[in-house]
């Protein structure tokens, strides 16, 4: 369905069809039926969907790293412990930073739910970085892959340029109640884990400070999560029922609503933490359906959704509704824009290739669920709930 689709509009991706694996396009595209109950039924639409096919995930992992930080807080279950609680970062380790404040948050401190917000608005870095710190690159993995997210590897922060040894360490982390007083302290870590050894290259050459070195760059100590995964994931946060109990995320009615409030939020309404239009226009993190495209955005669409994009890589899992159109779909895509292939040299095809695919293939799917005929509508009413909730 998806190569007809594209098939029909050979000015939008006629280039794709005919080199699809020099852009490494992945697709899932899933239809979502209703029944009188309302319950979901799903009908998932592939194109070149390859678990073997190495991508790097970039910012996607920050979604199931902020689910799991959710999840961690109701597994301590202490007394006065919450997403809201004051949380600062030590250093104990080469290569670690603290986080002592936030002038970003209402009390000027961290703390979980702000970190989230910040992931789930503009995809901040740093906040991923303390919620892997909190959480541990052991926990991360082995809870995903006891969900059954077998390919995801989480081992290492982001943005940051530090050995094996150093992401294998992570921060002591301290919780403190409003007077100041101690609540729970996790100490320094080390995931001694003997991970599985990899063989991901890509590219045809790399740049190393600032010298051109020729061949494939060497992936395999980087992060890994497929699309499949990341797809699932998205659709474990709006359909959990659907999910087997054993492969939900360990998550409260309250924690799903706060994650779909925040992802579905433009970063224009948010308040606390505020952001400037000007760097973070209402589709800053919505490549499904908007690309780089600025300006307001009609309120009744929302994008549940989290994005990646580095190393050439563009990748959105998204599930998309028209709440006044009633139409729902997910859509999850990867593309990958680098036609020189240079890694590193941060010259990449985003505006020229990546960002116009996203938009055009998040059109094409939207136009074709307005057409297709459904027994029954759905009723979107916890959705809206969550949005307009917090």
């Amino acid at each position: 369905l998806l190569h007809k689709l594209m098939e029909a509009q050979p000015e939008l991706f006629g280039k794709f069809l005919q080199h699809p694996d020099d852009y490494k396009i992945q697709i899932i595209y899933t239809q979502i039926d209703r029944r009188a109950d309302n319950s979901p039924v799903f009908t998932d639409h592939t194109y070149r969907l390859n678990s073997k096919e190495y991508f790097y995930p970039a910012s996607t992992v920050k979604l199931p790293t902020a689910m799991l930080a959710l999840q961690r807080l109701n597994e301590l279950n202490l007394k006065g412990l919450d997403k809201n609680t004051a949380m600062v970062h030590g250093a104990d380790y080469k290569g670690q930073i603290e986080a002592l404040n936030d002038p970003s948050s209402p009390n000027g401190f961290p703390s979980i739910e702000h970190y989230i917000k910040k992931i789930l608005l503009v995809s901040d870095n740093d906040a991923f970085n303390r919620l892997y710190e909190f959480l541990g690159s052991k926990y991360i993995n082995q809870q995903l892959h006891q969900k059954g997210y077998s390919d995801a590897q989480v081992i290492h922060r982001l943005e940051r340029s530090l050995t094996e040894d150093e992401n294998r360490h992570t921060n002591p982390v301290y919780f403190y109640d409003p007077k100041n007083n101690p609540i729970y302290k996790k100490p320094l870590e080390y995931d001694e884990t003997i991970r599985e050894k990899r063989t991901d290259f890509l590219g045809k050459a790399y740049m190393k400070n600032q010298i051109k070195v020729e061949g494939p760059m060497d992936f395999s100590t980087k992060n890994r999560l497929g699309l499949q995964s990341l797809h699932q994931i998205v659709k474990s946060v709006i359909f959990p029922q659907t999910i087997p109990a054993s492969s939900r995320f360990g998550l409260t009615g309250s924690d799903y609503d706060f994650i779909r409030k925040y992802m579905s939020m433009y970063p224009p309404e948010s308040s606390i933490p505020g952001y400037d239009t000007a760097a973070a226009w209402p589709a800053y993190c919505k490549f499904l359906l908007w690309g780089a495209e600025k300006g307001e955005k009609p309120s009744h669409i929302r994008v549940f959704n989290k994005v990646g994009d580095a190393y050439g890589f563009l990748i959105d899992a998204a599930y998309i509704v028209d709440f006044e159109k009633k139409v729902e779909f997910m859509l999850s895509a990867v593309i990958y824009c680098n036609k020189d292939g240079v890694l590193n040299d941060s010259q990449y095809d985003y505006d020229e290739i990546g960002f116009p695919f996203m938009k055009n293939l998040g059109e094409l799917i939207y136009q074709h669920e307005l057409k297709r005929k459904k027994a029954f509508q759905p009723n979107l009413v916890v959705l809206l709930r969550a949005i307009k909730k917090q």
